[in-house]
């Protein structure tokens, strides 16, 4: 026998003893009352410098004797859950996913236990740094291996699932209950959705429960970031850069490094939620694009099917939230794929928008993304917008006939006529965005669409929505009908302005006088995309907001003459004063989270197609 060459009075001998009887005497001698093998059993199962060979051993004799390890031998079981298999050698993992197929072919007791010990290994492995016996960094491990252990979790599940096909019925829960919290590291977020994403690949039949679960996770974060924090964070760090820039400059001729590690920091996110939130909507976008392609084609069939599960998490989840700012892309990247796709949105939001039995709110939220997609999708042609501003107006002056033919005095309550105020500011503003489109081709044509809109009886009414439009959207519509001499809107803005009442605002203490200029507590969904990644996708899709000369603009008692330079939304010609207003959404997180530890993504591996 050849003796390795090593250090034998510093070196621990190989384990390669095993105490105790078999599996199957142990487990009969625990039966009659005598636990000591038992016991010593579990032991050596939990020893953590347990070799490959002893493993495929003890895997070998749980399967001959499965049939015994009933409900009582739970935690034997757990003991053998535990087992770190996934980095083990190949036989390893094939003996252990062959007693994890007879253990719940032979007792389903065990399948959640099993479940949630393959969606425990969805995420990196954590590791604690000791220095002087004291924990001194506690952060996500970054195992080149992290590939391969996750495809021997998909595989381990794929076999469960071939075993017990009502498997799908336990795993939801258990996906959502592992999720990772969302102060979490970006790369152990990413991982873990990555992996729910790719279980929806072979148990299609969890697909939207498994979309509603993410989905909702990246509402929190995206409404625990406002759209003011994020850009904030974002041009306080320029100037900082430049500081930087101008202090290094000159020491040392290293441009290509330099460039090179400025793109890498362009690239983040500065607020650390939006930089976590990024990274889910890159993976996300990353699938839906995935699932609709197949050799670089679109699978219309696949597509219509994706298209009905986001469609039931955004009317379950999405729609009734406020102030989101992001996560409602994923719909908007998907319908950019075909117009067939965008039509159906906007016909479903007009279904839920001119369906009275629907609540007044989510009547109200889908009058804003129905004029927000309108405004801001590019993929939408000109006669999409037409027909659906046809559709619009018909509802608006349907509403403004029954008011008038009441018999009663009409007033203006937003709390009575909400979904018709919200309808006429989705008409103003897809108007704003889109006159040029419908005016260009042929001048003397646009202007008798236009004209046959009848947008002077809207504005002229008794409910008289200018008073409750944003103000940058009236005053912005009151703009660009006047040049072209639709409807003068100057007069009823200026009586308007006369009889605002000012609020005394008492819970911010002192003698503050302001006025409510938000008073529909409306935002527009589709607003500019600030996220960095991922709005790589969502750029040439998207229609920015193209500044008007000022030579169009009457000047008014506001005083604003313009958006500031370099600002994509016109909202910012007059942002609305919303503090104090009753029903926004609070922040569910604190925005001034630490950054974490470990920013990045999964190895490059991991960005195949799904």
């Amino acid at each position: 026998m050849e003796v390795d060459d090593r250090d034998f009075l510093n070196t621990t001998p190989v384990k390669t003893v095993r105490f105790g009887g078999s599996v199957a005497e142990t487990l009969q001698k625990h039966k009659q009352g005598d636990s000591s093998d038992y016991e010593l059993l579990k032991h050596q199962l939990a020893d953590s410098e347990i070799k490959d060979a002893q493993i495929i051993n003890w895997l070998q004799e749980f399967r001959s004797c499965v049939t015994q390890l009933t409900k009582d031998h739970e935690h034997l079981i757990y003991s053998i859950l535990r087992l770190p298999w996934v980095g083990r050698s190949q036989a390893v993992v094939e003996e252990y996913m062959a007693f994890l197929g007879n253990l719940v072919s032979a007792q389903t007791v065990y399948l959640c236990p099993c479940l949630k010990m393959v969606v425990s290994h969805f995420t990196p492995k954590r590791v604690i740094i000791r220095e002087g016996g004291v924990d001194i960094s506690d952060s996500d491990d970054e195992d080149e291996n992290l590939p391969r252990h996750f495809d021997r979790c998909h595989q381990a599940l794929q076999l469960i699932f071939r075993y017990v096909p009502f498997t799908s019925r336990f795993l939801v829960p258990i996906l959502q209950d592992n999720f990772p919290f969302i102060q979490k590291s970006s790369r152990t977020l990413e991982c873990y959705v990555h992996n729910l994403l790719r279980v929806t690949m072979y148990i299609p039949s969890i697909r939207r429960d498994v979309l509603e679960v993410i989905i909702g996770k990246l509402l929190k974060l995206d409404v625990s970031a406002s759209r003011t924090d994020i850009e904030e964070a974002e041009e306080k760090v320029v100037p900082d850069q430049k500081a930087d820039g101008q202090t290094e400059e000159g020491l040392f001729d290293m441009d290509e490094d330099v460039s090179a590690h400025q793109d890498s920091k362009t690239a983040l996110m500065v607020h650390p939620v939006a930089e976590r939130l990024d990274t889910l909507m890159a993976v996300l976008m990353a699938y839906i694009k995935d699932i609709c392609h197949v050799n670089g084609s679109l699978n219309m069939e696949v597509t219509k099917e994706l298209y009905k599960d986001l469609l039931s998490v955004f009317d379950k989840l999405i729609l009734p939230t406020h102030a989101s700012c992001h996560v409602q892309y994923a719909l908007f990247y998907l319908c950019s794929f075909r117009l067939a796709l965008a039509e159906a949105f906007l016909d479903h939001l007009w279904k839920i928008l001119q369906n009275p039995s629907q609540p007044a709110v989510l009547r109200q939220a889908a009058a804003g993304y129905l004029g927000s997609f309108l405004a801001r999708a590019k993929f939408i042609p000109v006669l999409t917008v037409r027909a659906c501003l046809d559709l619009l107006l018909s509802l608006i002056h349907r509403y403004i006939d029954s008011q008038d033919s009441s018999g009663k005095q009409v007033c203006c309550d937003i709390s009575l006529h909400g979904p018709f105020y919200t309808a006429c500011q989705a008409v103003f503003y897809t108007l704003i965005f889109r006159h040029k489109a419908m005016l260009e081709p042929n001048m003397k044509k646009g202007l008798e669409y236009l004209q046959s809109l009848n947008l002077e009886r809207v504005v002229m009414c008794q409910l008289n929505p200018l008073k409750v439009c944003l103000p940058s959207v009236t005053h912005m519509f009151a703009a660009i009908t006047r040049k072209y001499q639709v409807v003068f809107c100057y007069t009823i803005i200026e009586r308007n302005n006369r009889r605002a009442l000012p609020v005394v605002r008492s819970s911010a203490g002192g003698n503050c006088v302001t006025t409510n200029t938000n008073p529909l507590d409306s935002f527009f969904p589709f607003d500019p995309y600030l996220l960095k990644r991922s709005g790589e996708l969502i750029e040439p899709l998207y229609q920015v907001w193209e500044e008007l000369a000022d030579a169009e603009l009457l000047p008014t008692k506001t005083g604003h003459k313009g958006s500031r330079e370099d600002e994509d939304d016109f909202l910012c010609w007059e942002m609305p004063q919303t503090e104090g207003i009753v029903g926004m959404t609070p922040s569910s997180y604190d925005s001034n989270l630490c950054s974490p530890s470990s920013i990045g993504s999964p190895p490059s591996s991991l960005h195949r197609q799904f």
